[in-house]
């Protein structure tokens, strides 16, 4: 469960996650899973399929929304339209740190919460966005 790391209230960031990621998440409560990770990224990484099929089983609703790089506007309108939702959430890739990037963008774009917060709870998680531009 370290892998899972809380970013604000509600939402967890992780690098790959695992079985155990997957129950971690749900004995949380959360309620859904956004995978950032594009097929194919890294042999051997679990295909997207294989963790959905454990993401639903677990009670949870998956989301793939695949980032490589900076994620894209239509990226950040797409994690954001998922995050809209209140619903607890995990979002991983591989480091999470795109994961980090797309939840920072999308909440600077709402307007939730100031770019300062976001970037002190990005690094309390272990991520630094510090030239990320919210």
């Amino acid at each position: 469960m370290d892998r899972l790391r809380n970013i604000a209230p509600g939402i967890y960031v992780a690098g790959q996650i695992e079985a155990e990621d997957i129950a971690a998440a749900a004995a949380l409560g959360l309620a859904r899973v956004i995978n950032n990770r594009p097929d194919s990224e890294e042999q051997g990484q679990p295909a997207s399929e294989a963790v959905e099929a454990a993401v639903l089983n677990a009670g949870m609703e998956y989301v793939h929304i695949p980032i490589t790089g900076m994620p894209s506007d239509d990226q950040v309108d797409a994690v954001g339209l998922q995050l809209a939702d209140g619903k607890p959430t995990l979002l991983y890739c591989r480091s999470g740190m795109r994961s980090t990037a797309a939840w920072a963008l999308a909440t600077s774009a709402a307007g939730i919460v100031s770019p300062e917060s976001i970037r002190s709870a990005a690094a309390q998680a272990g991520y630094d966005l510090s030239r990320l531009p919210l």
